[in-house]
């Protein structure tokens, strides 16, 4: 963990107030369609002995075969807190990404990018840290209004904050619930929705979480095999 890693919520509140300015979401970097390696990064707690697993998956972007993956295990490194679950999580995700052996076109983050209070959930947080294309797909909104998208793959509605949208409920399967998409960094709203749609050609959520998921969950358990 970094020696100047925040270690109170007011600390952690003003490192987002501060870098939030740093967020680029006026144009996309990485094109929907283009190729490349789009990676997903997710973790996993072990909450007895105060431990989160993280891990990279890197995918080719127009296969979606398998590339490369890595992970890492650490201390839980901030308090948990509504809003600022980046702080808890980014040391681990940072030390699985450098362990990957190869640098992302697009990072998919398991959570939240402007779709937050500050407007700098972990996807723009890693964004901004790395300096990488990055995109949010959670998994349920976060306290923000909208209306439930039509019912066919690829249908949207915003996600509100006031008058602000946020980012969008995108339907990627017919008839199942959506999934909840904003940017992180370096890309825009709808090129952030049409890569999720690309990433997610048969389940509800994107190969690269679904990969992600199920890497770091198998890292703590080899973790509680060998330490039990």
């Amino acid at each position: 963990m970094p020696a100047d890693w925040p270690r109170t919520e007011a600390e952690a509140t003003a490192v987002q107030e501060r870098l939030r300015a740093r967020v680029h979401a006026a144009s996309a970097a990485v094109p929907p369609g283009a190729p490349g390696l789009v990676v997903g990064v997710d973790v996993a707690y072990d909450d007895e002995r105060d431990l989160v697993a993280a891990a990279a998956v890197a995918l080719d972007a127009s296969s979606l075969t398998r590339v490369a993956q890595a992970t890492a295990v650490g201390r839980v490194s901030f308090p948990y807190v509504p809003g600022l679950l980046a702080f808890r999580e980014l040391p681990t995700v940072l030390a699985a990404l450098e362990r990957l052996g190869h640098t992302p076109d697009l990072v998919v983050c398991d959570g939240y990018g402007l779709a937050h209070p500050r407007r700098f959930g972990l996807a723009s947080h890693l964004g901004v840290l790395t300096g990488l294309a990055t995109i949010g797909v959670a998994k349920s909104p976060f306290a923000f209004r909208h209306e439930p998208p039509g019912p066919e793959r690829g249908d949207s509605s915003p996600l509100w904050d006031g008058d602000q949208e946020v980012g969008r409920a995108l339907r990627t399967r017919p008839g199942v619930k959506p999934v909840f998409v904003s940017v992180g960094h370096r890309m825009t709203l709808d090129a952030a929705c049409a890569h999720t749609l690309r990433l997610s050609p048969h389940y509800r959520l994107p190969e690269t979480t679904r990969a992600a998921d199920a890497a770091c969950r198998r890292a703590l358990a080899a973790l509680a095999r060998e330490h039990p």
